[in-house]
């Protein structure tokens, strides 16, 4: 490769730039001097990130063949970086159509390379002996591979970076038990990699040669057991040594739900998190190093990138997490603003408060809301609510914030998911717990024209079945503890804010 066609900038898409890797890559992409195009189902949830100003965002789905057409269109590098794991039963079908139609189209298109990142496979376990998610990275990687595009497909562990599922995982259980009795993959060695190295040899991976069409093992400089991993993360974090007992009888079902009930990664995700960890992963090659030269100190070992997800984690600078991507089962439309409702059932609790306080301080109390702040009524209800949620498969309360004082479309907030903000103004939630219908909850600021402020709160509940009509009244009495208290305590808390000298008081019912 000549020096000047390496130092010429690539047009690159991106797909899965809504999820945890792809939202990272993004800047790196910008950073390195591409230009990047983004395809999302969604694009408004891309609509607030730093760097959305700087990218060309296209609607589109990798399941559908006319939408991926347009987005290839020029392209020269194309990034494959989404599954269809939180699709539910079917997923590996899913992923299978949804990896055909990215080659076919992508071959058509005259990209130049197509850039994947998959699971590390265990050497020697037939296909049909893999658990079902790494079998389908697996089976993604080959139809790329042989899609007639140059592919680079990368291969990886764990992977360690703040607001990973991986890390939350390991973050929590060490954490939180002191004493563990474990499943007996808690003894299967692991070869982990730090995220910053993954974005590294992604976006090195742009500029391979056309004649490079492989797999590639990417992995950090330590081969750990899962239980050295919790040790590491106790002594990393200043804990004291855990004490850990391996279990040979907890399956992987058995266990994800351990691990849901001990940490914010539900049992949906932690179950094929946990179905990966009965092999052992440890790369076979370092070829990758040939192609994206490694630099003094990389790549990380495991207690760098510990103590840098960390540092990231305590100042709050967490950037993309786990649960930006969607959660199985949870509806997308319509939106409770459509037309289609008129004449539908749509059942509604609205409050409103005359607020004496400026508009800017109830905007913060209502852009704080959730994860530490809570939610401003009844917490017991909310707890129980969040473990009703989990014990039947559900995301619960604990996925908390991305970052505790600002939010942007998209981001997850406990068992809510942001679905529109207008900064000052609106903040509308899209429910993502287990309930018979879809619903909203909606939060408005509204000045009075007098320096004081007015709260309207709606929430919006679209019941399917004979069943979801029955759950909104068999809640309905509590409305007025749980939503008339969230009411009334936002108003007060931004009262309180604005009143010098004085604490924001204790939520009440």
């Amino acid at each position: 490769m000549t020096g000047d066609h390496a130092r010429t900038p690539l047009s690159c898409l991106v797909t899965g730039a809504t999820g945890y890797i792809g939202g990272r890559l993004v800047p790196e992409l910008l950073a390195a001097g591409h230009r990047v195009r983004c395809l999302a189902r969604t694009p408004e949830k891309l609509r607030d990130h730093p760097w959305a100003g700087e990218v060309e965002t296209v609607r589109g789905d990798v399941t559908d063949a006319a939408s991926l057409a347009p987005a290839m269109d020029g392209i020269d590098v194309a990034y494959y970086l989404v599954h269809a794991l939180t699709t539910g039963s079917g997923f590996e079908e899913t992923d299978r159509r949804a990896a055909v139609a990215f080659a076919e189209q992508a071959r058509a298109a005259g990209v130049g390379r197509i850039v994947y990142l998959g699971g590390l496979t265990p050497e020697g376990v037939p296909d049909h002996e893999l658990s079902p998610h790494l079998r389908s990275r697996a089976e993604v990687g080959r139809i790329l591979l042989e899609s007639g595009v140059p592919t680079t497909a990368l291969r990886a562990a764990v992977i360690i970076g703040s607001g990973s599922a991986s890390f939350e995982m390991l973050r929590y259980l060490t954490e939180r038990l002191p004493v563990m009795v474990t499943p007996s993959w808690v003894s299967t060695r692991i070869q982990p990699i730090a995220v910053r190295d993954v974005l590294r040899y992604l976006v090195g991976s742009a500029r391979m040669p056309r004649d490079v069409n492989r797999t590639f093992d990417i992995g950090g400089p330590d081969v750990l057991t899962y239980r050295d991993m919790m040790q590491r993360y106790a002594e990393v974090a200043q804990l004291p040594h855990r004490l850990i007992l391996p279990v040979p009888m907890l399956s992987p079902g058995l266990s994800s739900h351990w691990v849901g009930l001990i940490t914010p990664v539900p049992a949906s995700i932690a179950r094929p998190l946990a179905e990966s960890l009965r092999y052992e992963v440890v790369c076979r090659e370092h070829d990758i190093a040939g192609h994206v030269p490694d630099g003094a100190g990389q790549p990380f070992g495991f207690d760098t990138a510990l103590r840098l997800a960390l540092q990231r984690v305590r100042e709050a600078r967490v950037t993309t997490r786990w649960s930006s991507a969607s959660v199985p089962g949870v509806p997308s439309d319509p939106l409770p603003t459509d037309p289609d409702w008129a004449g539908g059932s749509l059942y509604t609790d609205v409050r409103e408060r005359a607020v004496d306080a400026s508009p800017e301080a109830l905007w913060r109390v209502v852009e704080g809301i959730g994860g530490e702040h809570g939610w401003y009524s009844f917490p017991l209800a909310w707890a129980v609510r969040g473990w009703l949620d989990r014990l039947v498969g559900g995301v619960g309360l604990r996925r908390g914030r991305r970052d505790t004082d600002r939010l942007r479309v998209g981001d997850s907030l406990d068992f809510w998911r942001v679905e529109e903000i207008e900064p000052g103004h609106l903040l509308r939630l899209r429910a993502e717990m287990r309930l018979p219908g879809p619903a909203w909850l909606e939060m408005y600021v509204e000045p009075d024209g007098e320096g004081r402020s007015r709260y309207r709160q709606r929430a919006l509940f679209h019941p399917r079945g004979l069943f979801g009509h029955a759950y909104w009244w068999s809640v309905s009495p509590f409305h007025a503890l749980v939503f008339g208290g969230m009411a009334r305590n936002i108003a007060r808390a931004a009262e309180t804010r604005t009143s010098p000298g004085r604490a924001v008081p204790a939520v009440s019912p």
